[in-house]
């Protein structure tokens, strides 16, 4: 893609209508940026990950967790305790070594490009806000199921692979509602003609909507994005108040002496234009809703967790090969939080890239049917202008490698939905 990148420097003649050169050149230079430092952020992750395995840091480190755990009075016997110690160290350290990364990525290219809207307290508070919140979870969950596999006999993959179910049910149900506000504001959408038509729209097809809530992304990041939530008879829209040209602050011109701003500061908000109009928002979650309507959410959910039930199964099988420790460094013990580790992340990486491809290629094929289903609710047009509007404020390039595109993208290259709408368009 990066040779694409490079060498598309001018507007393909099928674009022409749709994008204007300024925009592509724009979007060229953001997407070859993103791909410099993708490239240059995985390689130092291999480095870092080949580092680990030959000098021997995971049992180092899990040598430190027992260590640290004996000072507190717990010994070998209390192997949960060090697992949960061996895991805050390991996530520490992934943090700190990461930071550099999405510095790098936050402040100099998402910056560069006009869509960082964070300052670097906000950033570091977020960070640390995220840490504690990922902790809260982690830690617990693991705890009950490394106990969960110790005392669950020989089945006890069954009972592992449930309650991951149950935890996995539970955080879908709680994030928007108790999650995600400790990061953004939501608030409800304002009473007005949006609103009703969305919940026109959602009663056509049988939607049971409940609310709809604006999230103030435009805090943290001018990207924009919409989606639904909630189980059975309770579900919530979510719009980014980036995606609304009419709600969106990015639109709107600060107030004199705001926040140190110049004039040339000024200039730019006020002459950048965010977002979609009403028409183009009810096109996005009509397609949104297809998604839901077409059973995509279900059919994720139950392939997921026969992907789960699998793993754990075969988990069951090798936990008891020492050999498998001893690759690793772990010679006279075999923790189980090590064997996930060592079977999840390593043993099954192959399985794992294999099944990402087939979901990729499902998520590709999902996307046309919303397409085609919003097509049916009578949003083509707008639906055409909005992935075109979308397109141009995320800086998307609409140029792709077709063997990178199959294997990386989860969404369709915007041509390829273009066409698909196209007909019914014009109709």
């Amino acid at each position: 893609m990066r040779r694409v990148y490079r060498t598309t420097t001018h507007v393909p003649r099928e674009l022409g209508q749709i994008m204007d050169s300024e925009t592509f050149e724009k979007s060229r230079l953001y997407q070859l940026d993103k791909s410099t430092f993708s490239f240059w952020s995985g390689l130092y992750s291999e480095v870092e990950g080949t580092m680990i395995l030959l000098c021997g840091g995971i049992p180092f480190l899990w040598n430190l967790s027992g260590h640290i755990s004996g000072r507190a009075g717990f010994g070998p016997e209390y192997e949960i305790v060090q697992s949960l110690v061996f895991l805050l160290l390991a996530t520490l350290f992934s943090a700190v070594t990461g930071l550099p990364w999405s510095l790098y990525n936050t402040f100099v290219i998402e910056e560069k490009h006009g869509f960082n809207q964070q300052t670097l307290g906000f950033f570091f508070k977020d960070a640390i806000k995220k840490f504690i919140v990922t902790q809260c979870i982690l830690l617990p969950v693991t705890s009950l199921l490394l106990y969960i596999i110790k005392i669950g006999g020989d089945y006890f993959f069954i009972y592992a692979w449930l309650f991951t179910l149950v935890v996995s049910l539970v955080l879908v149900t709680i994030y928007a509602d108790y999650i995600a506000p400790l990061f953004d504001k939501f608030i409800p959408l304002p009473e007005g003609e949006l609103k009703q038509q969305i919940e026109t729209m959602a009663k056509s097809i049988d939607f049971p909507l409940t609310k709809v809530y604006v999230v103030e992304g435009s805090k943290r990041s001018s990207h924009s994005n919409a989606y639904f939530y909630g189980f059975f008879k309770n579900k919530r829209i979510v719009l980014f108040d980036t995606l609304l040209e009419d709600y969106s602050a990015l639109n709107k011109e600060p107030a004199e002496g705001e926040d140190g701003e110049n004039e040339e500061t000024k200039s730019k908000t006020k002459s950048k234009k965010q977002g979609c109009k009403n028409e183009e928002v009810l096109a996005v979650l009509g397609h949104e809703l297809g998604h839901w309507k077409l059973g995509h959410t279900v059919k994720n959910i139950i392939i997921s967790q026969m992907n789960s039930f699998l793993c754990f199964f075969l988990f069951a099988v090798l936990i008891g090969r020492k050999e498998l420790f001893a690759a690793f460094g772990f010679y006279d013990t075999q923790p189980t939080l090590i064997g996930l580790m060592i079977i999840f992340q390593f043993i099954f990486s192959p399985y794992n890239e294999v099944l990402s491809f087939c979901l990729t290629v499902l998520s590709r094929r999902f996307e046309f049917q919303a397409d085609a289903f919003a097509k049916e609710l009578g949003k083509a047009k707008d639906l055409y202008s909005a992935l075109i509007k979308l397109n141009k404020d995320n800086l998307g390039f609409p140029v792709s490698d077709w063997i990178f595109s199959m294997w990386h993208y989860s969404h369709p290259p915007l041509l390829e939905r273009l066409q698909a709408l196209k007909d019914a368009k014009q109709e």
